[in-house]
């Protein structure tokens, strides 16, 4: 299915995946080799890599799960997302891979909904938030400097687009995407005195009720909605370079048409890969006729890079395939090195906070600090957004190759290490949401955690996290290819 670029191919299941996330203990975290980058050594004798499904998890006994998941049904709130279609108990996890309390281990195509670009545990994550605790620093600061909100504001700095970076200001939010996100929304309508806002279809910027407004799907909002080119279901028909060029003209003609009814708004705020919308990547080209239309008509233009930064398309930022400057970045998941963690960067000259105009009790989190200053870093050092981009096309390669196989595949899409497969019915083409549900539970009964996006559930995502070997790659795709015709099976 997809050849093995250092060392032999690996084969779906079974113990000949134990190499998988079983690296020599020799091989040190700041190694950085010209093409994979390094392995994450073993933190624990006990999870001796990505075993078949059913492996057992090594000198502890495992623990019976069925208590605990009762227990979570019985008690959480039925909000609850993942645990319904991921009913395991995760006791331990080093890299791409998790083991479950019953001894099952899994490869790990979730990482915290993008969250893990490091994987699950890396070292230089682990030291980093070691370092904080060992030394006595407050855990808990508000918005007072301290050496570690410093040292990762200079280092996010270094990653951020020159030109931002030299005129930019940052505003540390509450812990999630979505804080971030309405701290956007609510900078760019104080600085402009405007309430409205633009956005797209198949959007998603977090659960909050602003960023929900934002989303698509909001039932009302003061949002005035913009298609989002597609290649694969274009609003227009067309597809491609053209479909991208009419919903940039149907853009600027709504904002200049006296009587389209859409005065000037306070912002745009964009995804340059629409995640949870389906894995829609947004051509180069309309991202900068985006930038231009804003630019021109003074309306400040907001990237929500939550999911997109920090390499996971093949560039540090989503942005920097098209060479845009955004005027705000939200930026949350990546930046925390996996704990909770969420800031907005955005030009000086909309910095017109009053004191205490936006604050948030848990926007001061130390060790969340640490453990991104350290990912961006390892990140920045061993070029893993480089590395994200060549593995993710190799990746997309082989899986358009298995398209041509199933039928059931609609199409396959994606950008570095954010992957998309949309399901479909062959006879109509239509969005085959049980086809994919089916396929992510043959995906887990084979050792690999996948989740579902797109406008139907029906697209398949991986994103796996950037330190993914080609190795790992071969079994992960060897897993979902093995997976698709069987639940194409179990549906008929």
């Amino acid at each position: 299915m997809f050849e093995a670029q250092s060392g032999e191919a690996v084969s779906a299941g079974g113990p000949t995946l134990v190499a998988l996330t079983e690296p020599a203990a020799a091989a040190a975290a700041t190694q950085t080799p010209p093409q994979v980058p390094p392995q994450v050594p073993p933190q624990d004798s006990r999870l001796p890599g990505a075993g078949g499904p059913g492996a057992s998890g090594g000198d502890v006994a495992p623990v019976a799960p069925e208590g605990i998941l009762r227990r979570q049904t019985q008690r959480e709130s039925a909000a609850r997302t993942y645990a319904r279609s991921l009913p395991i108990v995760p006791v331990r996890a080093r890299g791409l891979t998790i083991e479950g309390a019953d001894g099952r281990r899994y490869l790990d195509c979730l990482s915290g909904a993008g969250t893990l670009a490091l994987g699950h545990n890396h070292p230089v994550v682990l030291e980093a938030i070691r370092g904080v605790l060992d030394s006595g620093a407050p855990l808990h600061v508000l918005d007072l400097a301290t050496p570690v909100k410093d040292a990762f504001t200079t280092e996010l700095f270094t990653n951020l687009p020159p030109e931002l970076a030299a005129d930019a200001r940052i505003q540390f939010c509450g812990p999630a995407g979505t804080d971030a996100v309405e701290a956007a929304l609510k900078l760019v309508r104080t600085a402009t005195g405007r309430p409205g806002m633009l956005a797209f279809t198949g959007a998603y910027h977090g659960m909050t009720a602003g960023a929900l407004n934002a989303s698509g799907g909001a039932p009302e909002a003061r949002v005035t909605r913009l298609p989002y080119p597609q290649d694969f279901r274009c609003p227009f028909g067309v597809g491609g370079l053209e479909g991208a060029e009419l919903a940039a003209r149907w853009t600027e003609n709504l904002l200049d048409d006296p009587k389209g009814g859409v005065p000037a708004p306070a912002g745009m705020i964009v995804e340059p890969v629409q995640g949870e919308g389906g894995v829609n990547p947004s051509a180069d080209a309309w991202l900068r006729r985006m930038r231009e239309i804003t630019a021109a008509r003074g309306i400040p233009l907001i990237a929500d890079e939550v999911q997109t930064g920090v390499g996971r398309t093949g560039a540090f930022w989503g942005v920097d395939h098209a060479g845009v400057v955004p005027d705000v970045m939200v930026l949350s998941k990546a930046i925390g090195g996996s704990l909770p963690l969420a800031v907005i960067v955005y030009r000086s000259g909309l910095d017109v906070w009053a004191p205490g105009a936006h604050a948030g009790t848990f926007r001061g989190n130390q060790l969340a600090m640490a453990a991104g200053t350290a990912t961006l870093a390892y990140v920045r050092e061993n070029r893993l957004a480089e590395r994200a981009g060549v593995l993710g096309e190799r990746m997309l390669t082989a899986l358009r190759g298995l398209a041509s196989e199933h039928p059931c595949i609609g199409d396959v899409r994606g950008r570095g290490l954010m992957i998309g497969v949309e399901l479909v019915d062959p006879a109509t083409g239509a969005a085959a949401p049980a086809l994919a549900a089916a396929v992510r539970q043959e995906c887990l009964d084979r050792g690999l955690i996948v989740e579902l996006g797109g406008r139907h559930g029906a697209v398949v995502r991986l994103l796996p996290p950037l330190t993914l070997t080609d190795e790992q790659a071969a079994a992960v795709l060897d897993r979902l290819a093995d997976a698709i015709p069987a639940a194409a099976r179990r549906t008929h």
